[in-house]
């Protein structure tokens, strides 16, 4: 073995060594104590890359959740107020069913004076129930169309745009044969009018009722109209899609859109009048309550499946990113065996060039 004491080769392998061993304890203490297998990019630059999409993804859906909660949030307020309008209209039916009977004779005007101080609670409570200052029950997120349709046609009512498109719809009526014919973009629909019918555009989802032929009250046999739309949508989802949102509108519950505002129970055919009246009105509000109910079940669902991608996608950003434990103390434990052996081997090479005073004593 040559003896050297210009470079000492032993103990630049050790120190080399050495040096690598505190490397890797200085990277197993961090990992420890942050927990986190990737801490800057040079760990791991794919892994810290897609970690980042998933944890993005899961803040995203989060909030996705907290919205599909307050969505259902609106639903229950407004589901709370028709229960009290239904209720009202359960007691309108009994009035109107005792003012219908010769036996209520004297006392028809207690009867009807009570039916009209609840219709006023129906407007009060349509109009009062709201989420956030918004108004829910008296047309939240209710289609609307533009151009005069109610006033430039006659004999027209009850002109329902609620499965419509939003945009702009032209017509031509045949004055001789009562054909309408409604145009949206490339969609054309006609249909034949019937008097004292429901005239449905199944495809456009517009439909509308008669009294007689149509009237030109204002220069114009049918207008063109525009549909728009103020439905509440609510981001349920991490991307800007159709399926990532959720869209719904709760119909006006005011007693002039249920067809009470001439309600009356002054007289016995009044009374029977208002019979059928309020059965319709009845069924107007199960249909609107239906609604809602179907609406916070599809949330209900919704949430629970927001919930479960959060904790999937937690769990794959966990694999990626965060550090095994037991693993990683293995390793500390083994770098710090090897720092200690390396520190004391250091000394041993360092001191190997002394040898070389034995040879000049």
């Amino acid at each position: 073995m040559a003896l050297r004491v210009q470079n000492n080769i032993a103990s630049l392998t050790a120190n080399k060594n050495l040096a690598r061993t505190v490397t890797g304890l200085t990277s197993s203490l961090e990992k420890l104590s942050s927990g986190f297998r990737i801490n800057r990019a040079a760990d791991d630059a794919a892994g810290l890359s897609i970690s980042q999409k998933f944890r993005a993804q899961v803040a995203s859906l989060s909030v996705a959740s907290q919205n599909a909660t307050e969505a259902s949030s609106v639903l229950q307020v407004a589901e709370g107020g028709i229960e009290q309008i239904s209720n009202m209209l359960t007691r309108l039916k009994e009035l109107a069913t005792q003012a219908a009977s010769s036996n209520s004779d004297g006392n028809r005007t207690e009867i009807d004076a009570e039916a009209s101080q609840l219709l006023a609670e129906i407007d009060r409570i349509s109009t009062s129930t709201e989420y956030n200052s918004v108004s829910l029950l008296d047309g939240y997120g209710t289609k609307s169309y533009s151009g005069c349709v109610d006033t430039d046609v006659g004999n027209i009512y009850d002109f329902d745009i609620g499965s419509a498109t939003t945009g702009t719809y032209t017509a031509s009526y045949n004055t001789t044969t009562d054909v309408l014919t409604l145009t949206f973009g490339s969609t054309t629909e006609t249909a034949t009018l019937t008097t004292g019918s429901t005239i449905t555009f199944s495809s456009l989802g517009i439909s509308f009722k008669t009294t007689g032929a149509f009237t030109d009250t204002n220069g114009s046999a049918f207008p063109t109209f525009t549909v728009s739309s103020t439905a509440s949508t609510f981001q349920i989802g991490d991307t800007n899609a159709a399926d990532k949102q959720l869209t719904f509108s709760i119909s006006s519950v005011r007693k002039s859109d249920l067809g009470l505002t001439s309600l009356s129970l002054a007289t016995q055919s009044d009374a029977q009048t208002a019979l059928t009246t309020i059965d319709t009105a009845i069924d107007t509000v199960n249909t609107i309550r239906g609604d809602i109910g179907a609406n916070m079940n599809r949330l209900s669902y919704a949430q629970a499946n927001l919930q479960t991608a959060i904790e999937n996608l937690t769990a794959s950003e966990s694999v990626i990113r965060d550090v095994d434990m037991a693993m990683e103390m293995s390793n500390f434990t083994k770098n710090q065996i090897l720092q200690q052996a390396g520190v004391a081997m250091l000394a041993q090479a360092n001191s190997l060039p002394q040898a070389v005073l034995s040879l000049l004593g």
